[in-house]
């Protein structure tokens, strides 16, 4: 065989035939891990009902054993700052899918006695959280004003990915369960919520230059949240429509309604981005939207379905990049207070502004208990905490220390909610007065 041309003699890869082992780097192990995570998360899924572990908390499994192996092979794991983009938009695509397929499941009427648990816990609990959690950041762990309230805003919604097992079924089954309810609804619409406090938090840490107090309300609240409900009901009705037409019409066949969700979910968030509203808040109201027109229709079940297994293969990403990616260096970043925080978030915090978000409902109280306890932190708080990093307001250290904490909180919720969740609803069930298999008789205010 002729010697290889002077060129080619120094090549910039290993070649498969020279000796020894030569590991790849993430990019090219991520595909062994992808394959390994959705084998297992088929295992996972087929074999969740009445266990007493959640699928997700089976991915951080996989994902801990990628973290020790990935090194050990010499590769090189995804670095959550350095990456944070990468985390920013896969996170995003796994929310927004989540939420439209939670609003599709929605059955409820539009008015405050039917989602008035789900006002008090958006209203009242999730403010009282942000406060908290940015007085303690203030406080204890010593973060500047503009970095504590990002911190409180990233923490503070209920995740609509890994809380929706907890919630209501998919559309056509009962939705009269209050808890289940509350937490589906909180979980639609807190996501979108959370956004103006997280640019509050950066306009304080930039010490004000882009605007006051007015200018905030105006852009933030009431433009971004006021048009990104306006333009997903609107899309959201206007889709079901199209698709209604379409499908009856005979030019779209029923196996792909599956599909059908997430086109409309991608052009809703779009638009809605485009016209710079808030897509989180439109893609649940979309969800919403779409399942009003004709709600007897069969491409509703097919829409859900396919929302629900974009949705699962988001959470499977998700959860196996970031637990692939964790460090002790990396988890060191909180600090023992940080680390404090956490706990205190999951066993304090979070429970006690659900309670006093409810106080004085007809709600029983192991129901308060059970919606007040598992307000799941996950993916949307991970994509807020990406998006903080990539805006480069805050100090790096300031910004690390948030993306940290998040990722340390977001890793207990699952644990912790993850091995609770299944004894609470049986426990939750035995007590209850209602039919087996429900969280409870449906109640009112």
């Amino acid at each position: 065989m002729p010697p290889l041309p002077a060129a080619l003699s120094t090549p910039i890869a290993p070649l498969a035939s020279e000796p020894g082992f030569h590991p790849g780097e993430i990019g090219v192990l991520v595909y062994l891990l992808a394959g390994i995570g959705v084998l297992v998360a088929t295992v996972a899924l087929s074999n969740q009902g009445g266990r007493t572990y959640t699928s997700a908390l089976v991915y951080l499994g996989v994902g801990l054993l990628a973290a020790v192996a990935i090194p050990l092979v010499g590769g090189t794991p995804l670095d959550p700052i350095a990456d944070a983009s990468v985390v920013e938009h896969l996170t995003e695509v796994a929310v927004i899918i989540a939420l439209f397929g939670t609003g599709l499941a929605v059955d409820r009427p539009l008015h405050w006695r039917a989602w008035t648990h789900a006002a008090r816990l958006l209203l009242v609990a999730m403010p009282l959280t942000i406060a908290a959690i940015a007085v303690f950041g203030a406080t204890a762990m010593g973060l500047s004003l503009g970095a504590a309230i990002v911190l409180g805003a990233a923490v503070s919604p209920t995740d609509p990915v890994l809380a929706g097992d907890l919630g209501i079924g998919p559309p056509g089954e009962p939705d009269d369960e209050d808890a289940s309810f509350a937490l589906t609804a909180e979980a639609g619409f807190n996501d979108g919520l959370a956004f103006p406090f997280i640019m509050a938090g950066l306009l304080v840490a930039h010490h004000g230059d882009d605007g006051g107090v007015l200018t905030w309300a105006a852009a933030d609240v009431l433009w971004g949240l006021g048009l990104g409900v306006v333009v997903g009901g609107t899309l959201g009705w206007g889709a079901a429509a199209l698709v209604r037409r379409i499908r009856d019409r005979g030019y779209m066949r029923e196996y792909f309604d599956a599909w059908v969700s997430l086109g409309v979910v991608l052009t809703v968030y779009g638009v809605t981005e485009v016209v710079d509203a808030y897509g989180f808040v439109a893609a649940f109201v979309a969800g919403i939207g779409f399942r009003a027109y004709e709600r007897g229709h069969e491409m509703h079940e097919g829409a859900h379905r396919g929302a629900s297994v974009f949705e699962r293969f988001g959470e499977l990403a998700v959860v196996l990049l970031v637990a692939s990616s964790l460090t002790f260096d990396g988890l060191a970043v909180p600090g023992v207070s940080g680390w404090v925080l956490i706990a205190l978030v999951v066993l304090v915090i979070r429970p006690a502004a659900g309670l006093i978000g409810l106080i004085g409902t007809r709600m029983p109280l192991r129901e308060r208990a059970f919606v007040a306890f598992f307000g799941v932190r996950g993916v949307g708080s991970l994509y807020y905490a990406s998006f903080v990093v990539g805006a480069a307001v805050l100090p790096r250290e300031e910004a690390a220390t948030v993306l940290w904490t998040v990722v340390g909180l977001a890793v207990v919720s699952i644990v912790v909610h993850g091995l609770a969740s299944e004894p609470a609803r049986r426990r939750l069930q035995r007590r209850s007065t209602g039919a087996p298999g429900s969280l409870g008789a449906a109640s009112a205010d």
